[in-house]
């Protein structure tokens, strides 16, 4: 892998495609590979951060806005022609960098035209189906094949989960028949445990995704937390395009962004923890065996559908956002442990890297 220049693009669709990428990165590297990210928006600020000596290339997202009133299913199906543009533009980008560059290695975490003949393609995805919601169910078998065409103009498609019953995506990726090129290479985590780790905040509330919900979860949590008076509460903003850190109360801290290291002591350090259902949150969580309160961005159907799977299997509590009440949660997840799973997942992306490339 000495020299082998591999070029990894994260989707912009808020944090998670870019923070899962993290671990890749960091095996790529450590193995002698040259790594040139390819992101844009708020994942090129956090991997620009994360990895100051590598070359970040802006790689234009698709455009997608998001409805503050939930409704994301049909809101993404309206802008389906922004999402055609958007992938008709990351190709040709794609094809001239192609034709600068000794490209030996894509690798495209979400996004849907990254694919070439000249090179081997990655695409990684923890959703093999796209979960639709009420009437709208009936799409998800369509969507399905088209999802995978797509998948097999890949070299190879990636699904970081567990291949058997005890997994994280459920019917996500495990529903329907997996495509040929597709592998299971075990969740992703940037993150380390630390065992018996000494609890610096009773709760971390980490907020993520796409805005405007991301503001919106902001501003909730923030109000439940001054109303419930909650003892020693770090509030992560996940706006890793700033550098505020400032104090709402005595008890309560709120920073606009932590790098890996400093995130991954305050996951350890907290006794339970307020996020989003996302699911590279999902798979941090699973490997630091951490309780959680889990609460979907309404109507964004993959995180509704992870939120109830784990509430059901009493791993995780989760309410929804209009509903949410802080005190209550907290009560309530004390009788949810959580996951504590141990993944081999850099392992297994060394090793298909390795063959790709020989």
């Amino acid at each position: 892998m000495q020299g082998k220049l591999i070029l990894v693009c994260p989707l912009d669709w808020g944090i998670g495609h870019a923070t899962r990428c993290i671990p890749i990165i960091r095996s790529l590297t450590n193995a002698g590979a040259e790594v040139v990210i390819a992101a844009d928006s708020r994942p090129y600020a956090l991997l620009k951060r994360e990895f100051p000596d590598l070359e970040l290339i802006r790689l234009p997202g698709y455009g997608i806005s998001y409805p503050t009133d939930g409704g994301m299913a049909l809101a993404m199906v309206a802008q389906t022609p922004r999402l055609i543009q958007g992938i008709s533009r990351e190709r040709r980008i794609l094809n001239r960098l192609i034709r600068q560059r000794p490209i030996d290695l894509i690798i495209s975490d979400g996004r849907f035209g990254l694919w070439s003949d000249l090179v081997p393609c990655i695409y990684m995805t923890h959703q093999v189906m796209v979960k639709f919601p009420g009437w709208m169910k009936r799409l998800e078998p369509v969507f399905y094949r088209m999802h995978r065409r797509l998948i097999q103009r890949y070299t190879e498609c990636w699904i970081p989960d567990y291949d058997g019953g005890i997994n994280l995506s459920g019917k996500l990726s495990h529903n329907y028949p997996l495509p040929p090129n597709a592998h299971y290479i075990e969740p992703l985590t940037r993150f380390t445990r630390v065992d018996h780790p000494e609890i610096t905040y009773d709760l971390l509330a980490i907020i993520s995704g796409p805005e405007p919900q991301r503001t919106i979860f902001e501003q909730l949590v923030v109000e439940q937390v001054q109303k419930a008076s909650s003892p020693r509460t770090l509030i992560v903003q996940g706006k890793s395009e700033t550098d505020d850190d400032f104090q709402l109360s005595e008890q309560v801290r709120m920073i606009s962004h932590l790098d890996s290291s400093a995130l991954n002591n305050a996951v350890n350090g907290s006794g339970m923890i307020l996020a989003r259902p996302g699911y590279s949150t999902i798979m941090d969580l699973a490997a630091l065996g951490k309780r959680a309160v889990l609460i979907p961005t309404p109507g964004q159907t993959e995180q509704e559908y992870l939120a109830g799977k784990f509430m059901k299997e009493k791993v995780y509590y989760s309410e929804p956002q209009d509903r949410f009440d802080l005190v209550r949660a907290l009560q309530r997840a004390r009788d949810y442990e959580g996951l504590n799973k141990e993944s081999g997942a850099e392992k297994i992306v060394l090793e298909r890297v390795r063959k790709l490339l020989a």
